[in-house]
């Protein structure tokens, strides 16, 4: 027996040798560099509850909605995400949907966790498999009615939500672009220190310029001079964000305790001063609003329209139904040069096809106007970058003329 384990161990570390095993070290160092991921996107705040067991979840969460308790992240099967595969879990992180293909509520902050990276997502998830499981079942919506329907959020999502990982700015430095990256995406500062509107958005017009949360005001992360940090240095900023504390001024307090405590608090020197540099470059009145597509009225008209008509089948975000629906983002009968085919196909309808099923024809049901708007719409949202070109007379010569 000792002589097999003598030659088991010989015969592991020739294979180490010859690259054999790497995956074991890479694995561990993927979770690790996870744990540290986690750490600056704070996950570990929301995701545990007081006196709860780490990212078991049930942390309540309230607003003028009503309540949610958070979900349990461990890597439990039946009641955390044990049965979550890394590509599910970048759906998560990076759509807002989850396992079950149902829309998220933007408590959990999926719009700035959009702009993670799928290899830093896979990264969180290798950490969290290490994570011990907890059977910890959450009854997750406690909203008020109709917000409790996930069929609600259909609209909030084609209004305010962008879907897209973060792109380097060439123009700006490489301490620039980590801390913009940290800030906008893991750090999602903006989800506190932004005021939101009626419908629990984020107002574009005002991010980072401060925001009542849990009955505390995070304060204004802008450059103004008086409200703002515009008479803080970058160091500052990094000092505060590792220590809490800003000498002779000020400390850390609420949820900002929790924050420095649980995550900027453990994160490396050039990663602060990399926030730091980025939020001194916030003017005083936006971060965002350049970074998002203005609310216009045709946008409503379309918005409403695609809802009505289209999001049953289609779903949020035009991501259809695998092997059932085919999506509308990114589908190149959609974004075509020209707008023809997508007004075909609500006019005249298609067959079952592919395995996929028959749409009906919606001539009846759309005047030409509507038809038009629902076009533009799905051929300029969600990542689909194609001319809104569609025109009323374009509409009119396709239902006059069948065999076009």
């Amino acid at each position: 027996m000792k002589n097999l384990s003598v030659r088991l161990g010989l015969l592991m570390l020739l294979c180490s040798f010859m690259g054999v095993l790497p995956s074991l070290a890479q694995a561990e160092t993927s979770a690790e560099a996870g744990q540290y991921l986690a750490t600056a996107g704070d996950c570990t705040s929301c995701h545990t509850a007081p006196s709860g067991k780490p990212f078991a979840g049930g942390l309540k969460m309230a607003n003028q909605f009503g309540y949610l308790l958070t979900p349990n992240i461990t890597p439990d099967i039946a009641t955390g995400i044990g049965s979550y595969s890394k590509d599910d879990f970048f759906r998560v992180l990076h759509n807002g949907v989850n396992k079950k293909d149902q829309d998220l509520y933007p408590f959990m902050p999926y719009v700035a966790y959009t702009k993670v990276t799928k290899e830093d997502s896979d990264k969180i998830y290798d950490y969290l498999r290490t994570v011990p499981a907890v059977s910890n079942p959450i009854e997750v919506n406690h909203l008020d009615f109709p917000f409790n329907i996930r069929t609600s959020m259909i609209v909030w999502r084609e209004l305010f939500f962008k879907v897209g990982s973060y792109k380097p700015d060439p123009a700006q430095s490489d301490v620039w672009n980590r801390g913009a990256y940290l800030v906008e995406g893991l750090g999602h500062c903006s989800a506190c220190h932004s005021p939101r509107n009626l419908m629990g958005a984020i107002e574009n017009s005002k991010a980072y310029t401060g925001s009542v949360i849990d009955g505390w005001y995070a304060l204004n992360l802008t450059s103004n001079p008086l409200t703002g940090l515009g008479k803080w240095s970058a160091e500052d900023i990094a000092t505060y964000l590792k220590t809490g504390s800003y000498k002779g001024k000020t400390t850390v307090l609420g949820p900002m305790e929790e924050v420095v405590h649980n995550s900027t608090g453990k994160l490396t020197d050039a990663d602060l001063l990399a926030m730091a540099t980025y939020l001194k470059s916030i003017p005083a009145n936006s971060s965002l609003s350049n970074d998002r597509k203005k609310v216009d009225a045709s946008y409503l008209a379309g918005t409403k329209l695609y809802v009505d008509n289209c999001s049953g089948c289609h779903q949020s975000s035009g991501r259809g139904i695998t092997g059932v629906i085919p999506p509308l983002a990114g589908n190149p009968v959609v974004i075509a040069a020209q707008p023809n085919n997508i007004i075909k196909v609500m006019i005249r309808g298609i067959q079952r096809r592919d395995g996929y099923i028959a749409m009906p024809s919606f001539a009846s049901r759309l005047n030409d106007q509507e038809i038009l708007d629902i076009a533009n719409y799905v051929r300029s949202s969600w990542g689909n970058s194609s001319n809104p070109n569609a025109t009323r007379s374009l509409v009119k010569n396709i239902r006059a003329n069948p065999g076009i």
